[in-house]
This record gives C-alpha cells, sequence and structure tokens, in this order.
C-alpha cells in the first residue's frame, strides 16, 4: 500500500480502525479519524469544518462547543452589532450576569434661588438616586449544512465560514426586530421579551402626541406636537433628541416636509433614477425636521415615529455566549446551536414622545 494511502489510516498501518461504534475511521472528512464522535473536525489540526477569518466564532478548546473566549465573544457580539440599524444608534452594555442595574441620577427641574443681600436663607439643591434593572433572556439561533454541501461546493471548506457569517447576520436581523415589535405575550418568537414599542405604548411613562396622519403625511405641525409633548427638562437639550420612523413613515416625512438631500418627488430625481444613476441603497436613510434629525428604522411599525435620546435605548448581551457544534452521522449533517443571553431596556421612559398614527386613525 503507498505510503499516502497509509497516512489516510488511522494507525499509520493501513487499516481502518473500527471505533466503539461500530463506524468505520478511515481518514475521513479534514482528518475525522472518529465519524461515530459528535463532532466533525474539531479537532485542532483539522483544516476542514472549523470557521477562520476574522470573524470566526470557534468555541474553546477541543470539543467543538462551549463558550466562547472573550476576544470570540466580542467580535460575535460586534459582528451581531454591525448587522442592526437602530441597535447601532443605541447604547450597548456587555453584561457579566443574567441581571444588571443602571445607576441614574436626578436633580430636578429647578435648581437655582434667588440670592439676596445679607441674607443667609438657602436651600440646598438635592439629587435622586434611582436604578434601572436590565435583564436578559436566553435566546437560541439553530441551523445546519450538510456534508455533502461542504464537499461538493466551489467555496470549500470557506463555505461554513460563509454560513456562519450570513446566520450571524440573520440573528443580528431577528435580535433588532424582537427588540423593537417584542410584546411578550403572543407568538413564539415576539413572546420572548417586550420590544421598546409596545413598552413605550403600553406602560404610560412615555408622553403620546394624538393626531391624524393620512397616507403618512407627518407634517411639521404633527411633529412639532411630538416635541412639545416630551416634559421642558428635555427639550432643552434639543440638540441630543433624534426622530426614529419606519420606512413608510420616513418616506411621508421626506414627501411632507422636502428635506431629503435629493427629493425623490422631483422630475430631475426621477429622471436619474430610472436611468440607473441613484439606485442604491447602503445604511438607514436619515434626514431633518425642525432641526431634528430622522432615521430610518426598517422594523418599525407602520404609522409609528417616536422621539428620543439614542443613549436612552440599552441593549444589553451577556458576556458568556456558547457556540455549540455537532456532525450527525444520521443525517451525515454538522448542526450549528448558538446561545446568548439578550436583553434590552428604556433607561428614562419619561424622555420618550411618540405618535402612534396607526392606533389613533
Amino acid at each position: 500500500m503507498s505510503e499516502e494511502i497509509i497516512k489516510n489510516y488511522p494507525d499509520g498501518d493501513g487499516n481502518p480502525t473500527v471505533n466503539g461504534e461500530g463506524g468505520f475511521a478511515s481518514g475521513g472528512i479534514g482528518g475525522v479519524t472518529d465519524p461515530g464522535a459528535s463532532t466533525l473536525g474539531n479537532i485542532p489540526t483539522a483544516e476542514f469544518g472549523l470557521t477562520t477569518g476574522p470573524n470566526a466564532v470557534n468555541p474553546s478548546g477541543e470539543a467543538g462547543s462551549g463558550i466562547l473566549r472573550p476576544e470570540q465573544a466580542r467580535r460575535f457580539i460586534d459582528y451581531v452589532w454591525d448587522g442592526t440599524v437602530l441597535a447601532k444608534d443605541g447604547r450597548r452594555v456587555t453584561m457579566r450576569a443574567n441581571t444588571m442595574e443602571l445607576e441614574k441620577v436626578n436633580v430636578g427641574e429647578r435648581v437655582i434661588r434667588a440670592a439676596n443681600q445679607a441674607d443667609a436663607t438657602y436651600t440646598n439643591a438635592g439629587a435622586t438616586f434611582s436604578k434601572v434593572e436590565l435583564t436578559t433572556k436566553k435566546i437560541r439561533l439553530d441551523w445546519e449544512v450538510s456534508a455533502e454541501a461542504l464537499e461538493d461546493n466551489i467555496e470549500g471548506a470557506a463555505l461554513e465560514d460563509h454560513l456562519v457569517r450570513l446566520m450571524t447576520n440573520a440573528f443580528a436581523n431577528d435580535i433588532e426586530d424582537l427588540a423593537i415589535n417584542g410584546d411578550g405575550s403572543t407568538g413564539d418568537f415576539l413572546s420572548i421579551l417586550e420590544g421598546f414599542v409596545n413598552r413605550v405604548t403600553t406602560n404610560g411613562d412615555a408622553h403620546e402626541h394624538v393626531a391624524t396622519v393620512t397616507d403618512n403625511a407627518f407634517t411639521p405641525e404633527v411633529l412639532q406636537g411630538v416635541i412639545n409633548s416630551l416634559p421642558r427638562k428635555y427639550r432643552a437639550l434639543k440638540s441630543g433628541l433624534k426622530f426614529y420612523a419606519g420606512t413608510d413613515a420616513f418616506a411621508g416625512i421626506v414627501k411632507a416636509n422636502g428635506t431629503d438631500s435629493q427629493n425623490i418627488w422631483t422630475e430631475q430625481y426621477r429622471n436619474s433614477y430610472l436611468a440607473g444613476t441613484d439606485q442604491v441603497i447602503g445604511e438607514a436613510r436619515t434626514t431633518r425636521v425642525l432641526g431634528i434629525p430622522v432615521m430610518e428604522v426598517p422594523y418599525y411599525p407602520d404609522g409609528y415615529v417616536d422621539l428620543t435620546f439614542p443613549s436612552n435605548r440599552v441593549w444589553g448581551f451577556q458576556r458568556d455566549i456558547t457556540v455549540n457544534r455537532e456532525y450527525v452521522a444520521k443525517k451525515d449533517t454538522i448542526e450549528y446551536t448558538v446561545f446568548v443571553r439578550f436583553g434590552i431596556q428604556w433607561e428614562e421612559e419619561d424622555a420618550v414622545a411618540f405618535v402612534d398614527a396607526a392606533a389613533d386613525s
């Protein structure tokens, strides 16, 4: 038997080895010497199966599953973060436990007093300290890829790394959808947690501007009403505020205010678009109304617009992320399971104003 063939047998003697589960181990895919084992290509010397590159999410150790190393967890969270729209505009907190308390301090609306000459009468201004609790929910992502797909595709071993990146991007999209539209009660997906919109519209601490809006025509008068709904102490910090709107609402704001950098309602822009010059889709669109930025959030409900500070939304990721990778011999597939603890919270719901035109109609 040739030397090349002998090397493909685990014992190096040219004879296939039979494992304890009755499976013949004759080299296998990517150096697998035990197809009856639960993992495929997870030994450090395997060149096939383990993901590589800057976005690799291989678990530590040789078992092919477990808690990611700290630098891998940060990379995984960063990659999920980069796949979102609203989350990137908010405040991210990396948590070391399932629950975290966010410290808040409030000094009140008025702290100055009149000072009379030779008058020692005064009142000390106090500060009120409070806490907001951020709690995570355990969520999971499962997917599989057949061994044949990995063997036969033109990308070779790089396909698995490609799939990991695609699934991570889908993971990010689902997290953002859940964080926005979750209701905590109905449906398998939306019941995982209560999203930002549901907390605003049902808890009563935010400030609603009731308005009738037809065909998403969010005029300056409507948006000014949203601004006026905020308490004065937040309007004084107007430079830090931002409007957030869904795709249809954003288009209505652009149409009603004519504030887009390239007004899509002009004949010149329409002709340019039809010619293919401006058919480019990039980051979320932004515009400005009444001196306040407006950001398009694709997952926002129709007819809903809110106003707040970007850092008011808190997104919590628990550091311990587990990635389990298993070869299932019966199916001849590689299965991935990712577990992440994730949570959201408004730091101050009192600093949110909104208009829900769909509900008001």
